[in-house]
C-alpha cells in the first residue's frame, strides 16, 4: 500500500488521467477512494473533482453520439449487444428523464446506459442537461463522502479488510466446490448415458 501511496504522490497528473478514463467508461468506487486519498494530502481536491465530473460527463456524451451517429448500423449487425440495448431503451420509455439522471448509478448499466437515449429522438439539449446534473451529483456523492469521511472509511478498510478477505476466499472456495461437483456429476451421467448407447 505505501508503494501505491508513494507512486500516486509523485505521479498525480498520471493518477488525475487515470481517474478520468475510469469515470469516463463506469461508474464503481475509485472516485471515492480518490476523494479518501484527498482528504490524506495524497492528492488534491479539485483536480479529483474536476477529473470525476469531466469524466462522467463526457463518457456519456461520447456514447450517446457514438449512438446517434452509427448506432443502427452498429446494432444491426450485433444482436445480442442489440438485446441489452433495447432492455435498457424499454426502461428509458417507462421512466424517461428519470432514466437519464439515474442510469449510472446501478452496477453494469452505466457502460450502455446513455446507448438507447442516443437511438431515440430525444433533443441532445435535453440529454446534455441531464446528464450533466447526474454526473455532478454522482461526483459529489462519491468524491464528497470520500473527502469528509477519509479518516472514517480508511479506517473501516483496515479494520476490516482481513476479515472480508477471509470471507472472499470461503466464498471462492464453496463456489470452486459445487463447480467441482456439477462437472463431475455431468461427466458420470454422460458416461452412463454412452454406455447405454452401446449395443449388446
Amino acid at each position: 500500500m505505501d508503494t501505491l501511496l508513494n507512486w500516486i504522490e509523485v505521479n498525480q497528473s498520471f493518477a488525475y488521467m487515470l481517474l478520468f478514463g475510469y469515470c469516463a467508461l463506469k461508474s464503481g468506487a475509485l472516485p471515492l477512494l480518490a476523494g479518501v486519498r484527498a482528504h490524506f494530502g495524497t492528492l488534491d481536491v479539485l483536480p479529483v473533482i474536476l477529473a470525476t465530473f469531466l469524466g462522467g460527463y463526457l463518457g456519456d456524451e461520447v456514447r450517446f453520439h457514438l449512438a446517434r451517429r452509427y448506432g443502427g448500423r452498429l446494432f444491426a449487425s450485433r444482436p445480442r449487444w442489440r438485446a441489452y440495448v433495447d432492455r435498457a431503451g424499454q426502461v428509458m420509455q417507462r421512466y424517461g428523464s428519470a432514466y437519464i439522471f439515474l442510469y449510472r448509478y446501478p452496477k453494469g448499466m452505466r457502460t450502455i446506459g446513455a446507448l438507447p437515449v442516443g437511438l431515440s429522438d430525444i433533443a441532445w439539449s435535453r440529454f446534455t442537461f441531464l446528464n450533466a446534473a447526474s454526473a455532478a451529483l454522482w461526483c459529489a456523492l462519491l468524491v464528497g463522502l470520500g473527502f469528509l469521511l477519509g479518516s472514517q472509511l480508511a479506517n473501516a478498510a483496515e479494520n476490516w479488510w482481513g476479515t472480508a478477505s477471509v470471507l472472499l476466499l470461503i466464498v471462492f472456495l464453496i463456489a470452486a466446490w459445487l463447480s467441482f461437483r456439477k462437472v463431475s456429476s455431468q461427466v458420470f451421467t454422460d458416461q452412463l448415458n454412452t454406455e447405454a448407447k452401446r449395443p449388446l
